[in-house]
């Protein structure tokens, strides 16, 4: 594997014309890797670190059968209208000290509008004014191209909407929008001047096909970031009785996705505590990214670990502010 990454740092694109089946069968360690030698040649040794606030929470429409906020599952999980601004700064604030990169705030629903689109507006304007060297990224659903554009306008600059899976399984995933939809949407948003990060879920019972065919399409939309989930099956879900995948899928999976996507942020997010140090070994097979701190319905590492541990790995972290007097 080492000779083909050579190749990609000095230039190489993967296509779907190349025969990729060579990532199945490559020793794992060798594969890890060539990802990682991709990651240090085309991004460097610098971590990107994003923090999620869940700004309005249940009764989505949407049948999504991994998510704990459909309104068609049972799982208990809290409602609520979208966060007052007092509370979206807060958080804003809280990452900004902790020296995250991005915060971003993700609400349930097949889309943003009327009120709760004029409460985000202004409370994206209000954190770009008070914490301007934070980077806002949106995650609300199916959106108009002009209200991604009033978005760009109050100072985010990152569109978050996830392909979820591989276009040939996306109908196994949820029927209430397409896989259209999705492509759809990151094509208005970046219309509108976003940058895109889209990603997904692995580990919903498709098959290593589907995650090439994946990796592939994010290459293709040339998206900025890419976040992995892995699957923690909600009791209440459909999906609530699928094995988890083993951390040796994971980190193939991770490794696939720098390789078809050498130059992009490959973020590891939910599914971490399947390895037992917060997953190391991820930011060695080729991520460069992470989701840190509280996330949306499961709980991931905290932030202070998180630095710890990406310390030690010798990678750079924005530096914390303590204080705003350090602003």
């Amino acid at each position: 594997m080492k000779a083909l990454a050579d190749e990609i740092i000095k230039g190489r694109r993967l296509t779907r014309e190349d025969d990729l089946s060579v990532f199945l069968e490559a020793d794992l360690d060798s594969l890890c890797e060539g990802a990682d030698s991709i990651r240090q040649a085309l991004c460097g040794d610098r971590v990107d670190l994003c923090s999620i606030i869940n700004g309005r929470g249940g009764r989505c429409s949407e049948n999504c059968k991994f998510c704990a906020q459909s309104a068609h599952h049972h799982t208990n999980c809290e409602e609520y209208g979208f966060l007052d601004q007092d509370s979206l700064l807060e958080g804003c604030a809280h990452a900004w000290k902790n020296g995250v990169d991005r915060y971003s705030i993700v609400t349930a629903g097949r889309t943003m509008e009327g009120e709760d689109l004029e409460k985000a507006l202004e409370a994206y304007e209000a954190m770009h004014q008070e914490y301007p060297d934070i980077q806002l990224c949106a995650s609300h659903g199916l959106m108009k191209e002009e209200d991604l554009k009033r978005l760009v306008q109050a100072g985010v600059t990152m569109y978050h909407a996830n392909v979820e899976t591989a276009r040939r399984y996306f109908p196994e995933i949820c029927t209430t929008h397409t896989y259209e939809d999705k492509l759809s949407e990151i094509r208005k948003a970046k219309n509108a001047g976003l940058h895109i990060c889209s990603g997904g879920i692995l580990g919903m019972g498709e098959t290593w096909q589907d995650r090439i065919d994946m990796a592939v399409e994010l290459s293709e939309l040339e998206v900025s970031s890419i976040p992995l989930n892995f699957l923690i099956p909600i009791p209440g879900t459909p999906l609530e009785g699928v094995t988890p995948l083993k951390p040796e899928e994971i980190l193939r999976i991770v490794a696939i996705f720098r390789y078809l996507n050498p130059d992009t942020d490959i973020r590891v997010a939910a599914g971490r505590n399947y390895f037992s140090d917060g997953g190391e070994a991820l930011f060695k097979a080729g991520a460069n990214a992470t989701i840190t701190g509280d996330m949306l319905t499961t709980v991931g590492n905290n932030t202070a670990q998180d630095r710890a541990m990406l310390t030690k790995l010798g990678f750079q972290i924005k530096k914390e502010r303590k204080d705003e007097s350090e602003q």
